[in-house]
């Protein structure tokens, strides 16, 4: 990786953009291509670790745990460890993350109207 120069001019844009626009800054949390397939998921109810891998057979391990570190860090997903062996851990959205869900099924909804795609069931099945 390298280091991102703090004084950046893109660095002060992007800071203004986050912290001055309520869409920019919603983006920064569930943007990117899995995180708000992750809280769709998650909409159902706590899934472990494992459920949410088969629901997402597209990601890799690194990506979904990275996301959901993400997720965990902006609060927007709760994780669980219960001490056992094997490790059984599970997540579920937290109240932020739970506010979430207008947005994320009027997003499906939009999709389901305007994407040409071939499954029309509205299922995130990536």
């Amino acid at each position: 990786m390298y280091a991102i120069k703090e004084s950046s001019t893109n660095q002060l844009n992007k800071n203004i953009a986050i912290n001055k626009c309520p869409v920019t800054y919603t983006l920064s949390k569930i943007g990117g291509r899995w995180k708000a397939l992750i809280l769709y998921h998650l909409i159902g109810g706590t899934r472990r670790y494992g459920e949410l891998k088969k629901a997402l057979p597209a990601i890799t391990e690194k990506m979904l745990i990275q996301s959901l570190k993400e997720l965990e860090m902006d609060q927007l997903v709760h994780r669980e460890v219960k001490p056992v062996v094997p490790p059984h851990v599970s997540y579920n959205l937290t109240e932020a993350g739970n506010a979430l869900q207008p947005i994320l099924m009027a997003m499906a909804a939009w999709g389901i109207e305007y994407a040409n795609t071939e499954d029309p069931s509205g299922r995130c099945m990536i």
